[in-house]
């Protein structure tokens, strides 16, 4: 299967985007958004979307659906820097232009990009099902003290300036709005896929079960043994991920 980046014009500047090619004479098939993680390790920001090819093709390959991928502001070759807000906009206009606006699709999102998918879910009805990989549920450190997670951001390359005390109350703010639990709850009726490594040294399992504990549509919870917080390229957590998407035809 062979797909190509595209150059989106996005919010803010340029988006990298990636969509899984299908064939045009085929049935309309389901549509699948990733979300990458917010990255910690130095300099990992350029990097963010080298393997999300990869993934999309495998999971378009074994399920059957369309794929789409893209690298948020600040992240792999894409235009801006990151902040709460701006990520979550971004993903917005992303999945806009992955399904159209008179259908429907479906949002797997990794780490912080779980807590962007449940909003969105949150303020898009075109949201059929979430599937959250590794999901913190409580964000109050980053709100009460949002400087740990700029230090974060500036190492890892997805912001490169210093932001002001209003910079960071504004962060603070737009982190509250976020709220994952609160989105979870108001899925309603539509699936929760919950991932998460045993062994999770950022995120405890105990983000997981809180999903579950508030989610109150069909949800399913894997923990997977001796897995920590990077589930990508671990097979079990893909077939994991590929069956859930099988049985929500």
């Amino acid at each position: 299967m062979s797909a190509l980046w595209q150059r989106l014009e996005g919010p803010v500047g340029e988006l990298r985007y990636y969509v899984t090619a299908g064939d045009d004479d085929a049935p309309r098939t389901e549509t699948l958004l990733v979300c990458h993680e917010l990255p910690h390790s130095r300099g990992a920001a350029a990097n963010v979307g080298a393997t999300y090819p990869e993934l999309a093709d495998r999971l378009a390959e074994e399920s059957g659906w369309r794929v789409s991928a893209a690298t948020l502001r600040g992240a792999g070759e894409s235009e801006g820097e990151f902040s709460p807000a701006g990520w979550l906009e971004d993903v917005s206009f992303v999945f806009d232009h992955a399904i159209g606006p008179d259908e429907r699709g479906w949002v797997v999102g990794f780490g912080f990009g779980g807590v962007l998918a449940l909003r969105l879910a949150a303020q898009d009805p075109r949201v059929r099902g979430v599937a959250c990989l590794g999901t913190p549920a409580d964000l109050s450190g980053a709100i009460t003290d949002p400087t740990r997670m700029l230090a974060v951001c500036r190492e890892s390359g997805v912001v490169r300036r210093a932001l002001s005390a209003e910079g960071l109350a504004s962060w603070s703010s737009q982190l509250a709005d976020l709220d994952p639990l609160g989105a979870a709850a108001s899925l309603g009726d539509r699936c929760l896929l919950l991932i998460h490594g045993a062994d999770d040294d950022q995120v405890p399992t105990a983000a997981a079960r809180a999903f579950a504990d508030v989610a109150l549509g069909p949800v399913e919870l894997r923990l997977v043994p001796a897995a920590g917080h990077w589930l990508r390229a671990d097979p079990r957590v893909l077939a994991s991920l590929i069956g859930w998407l099988e049985r929500q035809h």
